[in-house]
């Protein structure tokens, strides 16, 4: 990143990797548990999205934290 990026524009960029990554990485656990442990019909769907929204969230919070506190640093 360029070294005139605000804060918020980090933090922001932090949210939205984590929600993609978080999100990618609930939709693959959310279809392994939910053939697992035999889910039956759309159930599995509602399953894996919630699966999907609650570990993009969770990932989104962190690193956009983690984005938040990295901000005040200079190098």
């Amino acid at each position: 990143m360029a070294r005139g990026d605000s804060c918020l524009a980090r933090v922001g960029a932090g949210v939205a990797i984590g929600g993609a990554v978080g999100g990618a990485v609930g939709a693959c656990y959310g279809t392994f548990e939910a053939f697992r442990y035999k889910i039956p019909g759309l159930l599995k769907i509602r399953y894996i999205g919630q699966t999907t929204v609650g570990s993009a969230a969770i990932f989104g919070l962190f690193l956009g934290a983690g984005s938040l506190i990295h901000c005040g640093k200079s190098y």
